[in-house]
C-alpha cells in the first residue's frame, strides 16, 4: 500500500512540475504575442494604407511555412501550415509538434494583424502552447507514452493565458481533440499549466484582458428558455456556414495553386483588400476588437456578422495565419446585437449569447464553453447559457474549426458514424 502512495505522489509531482514549467514558459510567451497584438492592431488603425501590402504579406507567410514549416520526425511529414489540426493529431500521437511551429506561427500571426486580415490570437497561443509543451518533452526525456498528456497541458495553458479563462483553459486542453471523450488524466498537469500561464500573464506581467459585461439577465421563464433554444439555433449555423466556407476556400485555392502557400495567400489578400475597398471600412478587419466591445453596449450594424464571416474565412482559408474565436466571438455577438429587438430580451445579453453559442459550435467544447461564460460574465445567466452551449453543440452536427477532431461518439445515433471518424471525413 506504501509503495502505491508513494507512486501516486511521484506522479503526481512530476505531472505537477511539468504543468508549472509549460505554464510559466507559455504564460510569458502569450504575454509577448498580446501585448504585441495590441500593438500592431493600433499602428494598423493608425495607417489605413497597410492593407494594400496585406497579398505581399502573403507571400512573405507562404515562403515561411513552404521552407520552414516541414519537418519530418519519424518518418512523418509534419506540416506546420496544418495548425491546430497538427496540435490535434499530435495528441493522438499519430504526428509531432516541432519546436519551430511557435515562432513561425508568431511571426505569421504579426504580419496578418498588422496588414489587416481578418483574424484572432488563440491560435498562436495554442501552437506556441504545443511548440513549448514539446520541447519540454523532449528536454526532459518525458515517456513517449505520455506525448499527449505533455501536448494537452500546453494547449491548457496556451488557452488560459490569451483569454484570461484559467478554468475554461484546463477542459478546453482536453476536450479539444475529440468529440464525446475526456481524457482526465490529463487534469493536473493541464490545470497546473493553465492556471500558472494566466497568473504569470496578469500577475507577474500585468497584462489586462478585455471585459464583457452583461448589463442585465432576463428573469427565468419557459418563454425565455425556448428564445434561447432558438436564439442557439440560429447562432449555430453561422458558425457551421463559416466552418464549412474557410474549408472550402481552403480546398479550392489549394487545388487551383497545387498548394503553394505564397500563390494562395497572395490572391486572398487581394480579395480580402477588393472586399475590404467595397464595404468602406477595416471596421471588420484585423480581430475586430473595438466593434466587439462596442456590440455589447449599443445597436453595430445589423450585417457585420456576415463582413466578418466572410473576411474570415477569406484570410484563414487562403492561408494566413492567426486564431479563430475571436472572429466567432464576432460573429455570435453582433448577430445576437442585431437580433434583440426581434426577441425582445437585452441587447448585451443575446450579444453574450451570440458569442458563446457560436464558439460552442465551432469549436465543439461545450464544457469549455459554458465554462468561458462562467469566467467572462462573472457567472451571470448560468441556466441559460449552459442550455446555449448544449444546444448550438449538438445542432451543430459534425461540423468544426478543425478537420482533425475525431468523433469518439457522434451526438445522435441517427448519425450513423464508425467510432474515431474525424470531422473532415465527416463532413463530406
Amino acid at each position: 500500500m506504501f509503495l502505491k502512495y508513494k507512486s501516486f505522489f511521484a506522479i503526481f509531482a512530476q505531472w505537477s512540475f511539468f504543468g508549472g514549467i509549460i505554464g510559466l514558459l507559455v504564460g510569458s510567451i502569450t504575454t509577448f504575442l498580446l501585448k504585441t497584438n495590441d500593438y500592431l492592431g493600433d499602428v494598423r488603425l493608425q495607417n489605413d494604407w497597410l492593407i494594400l501590402l496585406l497579398p505581399f504579406g502573403g507571400i512573405i507567410i507562404g515562403y515561411l511555412y513552404m521552407n520552414y514549416g516541414k519537418v519530418f520526425l519519424n518518418h512523418t511529414l509534419n506540416d506546420t501550415a496544418e495548425l491546430n489540426n497538427l496540435v490535434i493529431d499530435a495528441v493522438h500521437g499519430e504526428k509531432k509538434v516541432p519546436m519551430r511551429m511557435g515562432p513561425i506561427v508568431y511571426i505569421g500571426t504579426f504580419i496578418t494583424v498588422i496588414l489587416g486580415g481578418s483574424t484572432g490570437r488563440e491560435g498562436a497561443a495554442i501552437q506556441m502552447g504545443s511548440s513549448v509543451a514539446s520541447a519540454v518533452h523532449n528536454f526532459f526525456k518525458v515517456n513517449r507514452l505520455d506525448t499527449k498528456i505533455i501536448i494537452m497541458s500546453g494547449i491548457s495553458a496556451g488557452f488560459g493565458a490569451a483569454f484570461g479563462a484559467p478554468i475554461t483553459g484546463v477542459v478546453f486542453g482536453m476536450e479539444m481533440s475529440a468529440l464525446g471523450k475526456l481524457k482526465f488524466e490529463a487534469l493536473v498537469p493541464c490545470l497546473m499549466a493553465s492556471f500558472v500561464a494566466h497568473y504569470v500573464t496578469i500577475g507577474a506581467w500585468g497584462h489586462k484582458h478585455e471585459e464583457f459585461i452583461i448589463q442585465s439577465v432576463p428573469e427565468i421563464s419557459f418563454i425565455t428558455f425556448m428564445k434561447v433554444i432558438l436564439l442557439s439555433m440560429i447562432f449555430c449555423l453561422v458558425s457551421v456556414t463559416y466552418c464549412q466556407l474557410r474549408h472550402e476556400i481552403q480546398h479550392f485555392s489549394e487545388r487551383l495553386f497545387n498548394k503553394n502557400h505564397m500563390k494562395r495567400a497572395f490572391f486572398g489578400g487581394i480579395l480580402v483588400v477588393a472586399i475590404t475597398l467595397m464595404i468602406g471600412t477595416q471596421d471588420y478587419n484585423g480581430r475586430g476588437i473595438e466593434m466587439l466591445e462596442l456590440s455589447f453596449k449599443e445597436e453595430v450594424p445589423p450585417f457585420s456578422f456576415l463582413a466578418k464571416l466572410a473576411l474570415t474565412a477569406i484570410t484563414l482559408g487562403s492561408g494566413f495565419v492567426g486564431g479563430e474565436a475571436i472572429p466567432l466571438f464576432f460573429m455570435g455577438a453582433t448577430l445576437g446585437n442585431a437580433l434583440h429587438t426581434f426577441v425582445n430580451l437585452p441587447l448585451s445579453f443575446v450579444a453574450a449569447l451570440g458569442l458563446i453559442a457560436a464558439f460552442s459550435a465551432g469549436t465543439n467544447t461545450p464544457l469549455a464553453a459554458f465554462l468561458l461564460a462562467m469566467e467572462m460574465f462573472n457567472g451571470k445567466g448560468l441556466e441559460y447559457f449552459f442550455v446555449a452551449c448544449l444546444i448550438s453543440y449538438l445542432f451543430s452536427g459534425h461540423h468544426g474549426l478543425w478537420p482533425s477532431q475525431k468523433i469518439y461518439e457522434p451526438k445522435s445515433r441517427l448519425f450513423q458514424l464508425p467510432s474515431g471518424e474525424t470531422i473532415k471525413k465527416a463532413e463530406k
